[in-house]
């Protein structure tokens, strides 16, 4: 809990701070199957109110298909933002002897990203506009710490995990000011852990934090904004234990 903590406090300034990159990362999609059969969903949102919506469902009792769909709509006095984005994947899951489960995806993403910038005075001072794509893996890893907290008369379970994606993104057709642009792309590499409360059944209170490094030096295709989010999340049809 305290380790998840630390990272959300190193992943706030980058949240909160003003960026000029084309790309807003939803979080990976860990839904930590255990059998055929299993369906998982998830509806999460982050402070600058990027939301996500996640599915994913166990087509064999080892292979999962994850789908993540992201959006960002402000229209503040100086900045206005409009970036829609798309995820597919498919990959490898299994259970481990202590009940933990490990999963492996590969998948593709795509959408575009709009930014204006603005003075005070309403006058508009840069326009960007771009379309993106993204391949990208990635590996989500249940820890073995969990633990019960009793509040309010109840028991609380809790439990932690972690996901790294790598993802390589290609931004096209940029147009800078309605001027042709750049075009930029970069290989992104997203750690993250999460921290999960059982609510009530199948119904689980999960908060994400983490952050996105650019191994690439890039203008408009960069690492700039942390991925931090809180939502909800379910799964039925599935084993139970640590996930």
């Amino acid at each position: 809990m305290r380790n998840a903590f630390r990272v959300t406090l190193a992943g706030l300034p980058l949240t909160l701070s003003s960026c000029a990159s084309m790309y807003f990362p939803p979080a990976p999609n860990a839904p930590l199957l255990t059998q055929k059969g299993e369906a998982s969903g998830a509806a999460q949102v982050n402070f600058q109110g990027n939301f996500t919506a996640q599915g994913a469902y166990a087509a064999t009792n080892h292979l999962g298909i994850i789908g993540t769909a992201s959006f960002l709509h402000t229209d503040k006095k100086k900045k206005a933002l409009d970036h829609d984005f798309g995820e597919l994947g498919v990959g490898y899951f299994t259970r481990l002897k202590d009940k933990r489960v490990i999963e492996a995806y590969a998948g593709y993403g795509f959408g575009t990203s709009h930014r204006t910038e603005r003075t005070r005075e309403g006058l508009v001072t840069d326009r960007r506009d771009a379309r993106l794509e993204k391949y990208f893996v990635q590996v989500n890893y249940s820890s073995k710490d969990s633990k019960t907290v009793h509040l309010l008369q109840r028991d609380w379970p809790i439990s932690y995990g972690t996901a790294l994606r790598v993802s390589y993104m290609n931004m096209y057709d940029f147009r800078l000011n309605n001027q042709p642009g750049p075009n930029e792309t970069n290989i992104l590499l997203e750690p993250i852990t999460w921290t999960r409360v059982g609510l009530f059944g199948p119904v689980q209170f999960q908060f994400i934090s983490g952050s996105n490094f650019g191994l690439r030096h890039r203008k408009y295709m960069k690492a700039a904004n942390s991925v931090f989010n809180f939502g909800l999340i379910f799964s039925v049809g599935g084993q139970q234990g640590r996930r």
